[in-house]
């Protein structure tokens, strides 16, 4: 018998159907107003009152039973899911708790500011998983397992000594597996393929046992600005976040939970759901830069463990100039230059020189464009000279006080939903039709 001051937990199943019936409301009188780009501004208003009314009904639901949903979609913790896969579970098994299938094609194909926006419902849901302790550190972990993909393609990479993933490359030579980005016509500007592509060469090159360093490298360019230059990388792909081509899951939330978090931290082992849990894989890596590294570019740079640079080259996080968040530059960029410069780079699209004081704090050496192959390899032998095992065991335990796991799963929590509230702002829509409507 309860007594008025004992908390009556609310059931699971009975808030799901209710969830479910109160989401199929939503849907029903969306569906009665015109698509979105016909709608009229009341029209709009209406439509923009139903699907904050939706999400927070989510949000609520989420609230009182994430971990045991989350536990629910993984088999008690033992089925690794990335963040795709448990979307789709989830969609299955709770409808209306996130987007189904026949809301995510109405959205597809569309320009950024025509979709309804049910990313932001991904967004939600997203974040709280990864808020939950256990939940989100199961969710870190599941995302960095190495990929089927990479796994099957191991064998090939390991016969040829390398593999053409389009936009990305990567070779293997004297113990080194080199990644080189080679996405010429954007400049290596990234986008949901070079994201997806990036992350496989990471798997391969923390997969084969040959490997005890990595390098990140652009290839040479073919654009007619830049032929026969090297350039490092141009951030994110502007004009396909404009035409909707920069999907919240693909490329946001794989980035920086898959192929840079793998780079930082490696591959996980057997989840153990310990806050600092070690690595199976992790191996040091070193960016070579020429020309620039802007925003995604720029992200590389922390968290990597050596950066040569070209004389001359200069890299940025120009947030303030894109209107979204630059990954977890935010987070690591103070801890390189000071957060005052930080703040400037980031709100107000500072460059930073690779000769400047401020850019030295970012790259370990800058030298002329003739000496940089020489200069990567003077930086892996000094990696090997110190001993790979000591690298290994230093970096764990700088990256364990810089930025520990915790404070990494608590960042993504709140980069789910604000990274997916920013890429439907206003502000954004009118940033991309004024700077990238070609």
């Amino acid at each position: 018998m309860t007594t008025p001051h004992t908390a009556v937990r609310p059931s699971l199943d009975q808030d799901a159907r209710s969830l479910a019936a109160h989401a199929d409301g939503v849907r029903r009188r969306l569906e009665a107003l015109p698509r979105k780009a016909g709608r009229s501004p009341a029209e709009e208003q209406e439509a923009q009152r139903l699907l904050a009314d939706g999400r927070s009904a989510r949000e609520e639901f989420l609230a009182q039973h994430v971990g045991e949903v989350y536990a629910n979609l993984t088999d008690g913790l033992r089925r690794p899911l990335r963040v795709a896969e448990l979307l789709a579970a989830a969609a299955v098994r709770y409808p209306g708790l996130v987007p189904g299938e026949a809301e995510l094609a109405m959205d597809r194909g569309l320009a950024q500011r025509e979709k309804e926006g049910w990313e932001l419902d991904q967004g939600i849901f997203a974040a709280r998983v990864l808020d939950d302790p256990v939940s989100g550190r199961h969710l870190v972990h599941a995302m960095t397992r190495p990929r089927r993909k990479a796994l099957d393609l191991l064998e090939e990479f390991r016969q040829q000594d390398a593999v053409d993933l389009g936009p990305i490359a990567v070779h293997h030579k004297n113990g080194v597996g080199h990644v080189v980005f080679q996405n010429h016509r954007y400049l290596n500007a990234e986008d949901d393929a070079s994201n997806q592509a990036l992350e496989l060469a990471v798997d391969l090159v923390l997969l084969d046992d040959r490997i005890d360093c990595g390098v990140l490298r652009g290839g040479t360019a073919t654009h007619p600005k830049w032929a026969g230059r090297r350039v490092f990388g141009a951030g994110i792909n502007l004009t396909h976040l404009r035409q909707g081509r920069i999907s919240l899951v693909e490329f946001f939330l794989d980035r920086e939970l898959g192929a840079v978090n793998k780079m930082y931290r490696g591959h996980s082992g057997a989840f153990t759901g310990e806050v600092e849990p070690h690595s199976r894989r992790e191996k040091p890596w070193i960016a070579a830069v020429d020309s620039f590294a802007i925003g995604g570019g720029c992200q590389f740079l922390l968290v990597v463990d050596h950066v040569v640079a070209e004389e001359g080259s200069y890299v940025n996080l120009p947030a303030g100039r894109e209107g979204i968040i630059p990954g977890c530059g935010v987070m690591r960029l103070s801890r390189f230059v000071g957060e005052g410069i930080a703040r400037q780079a980031v709100l107000f699209s500072r460059d930073i020189p690779v000769g400047s004081p401020e850019g030295r704090m970012i790259v370990s050496e800058a030298v002329p464009a003739e000496e940089m192959d020489e200069a990567v390899d003077r930086a892996v032998e000094g990696l090997r000279a110190t001993g790979v095992s000591s690298v290994l065991a230093n970096r764990r335990a700088m990256r364990i006080a810089g930025e520990p796991s915790e404070t990494f799963r608590t960042y993504m929590a709140n980069y789910a939903r604000a990274q997916a509230y920013c890429s439907y702002s206003q502000a954004v829509f009118d940033n991309l039709e004024r700077n990238w409507g070609g």
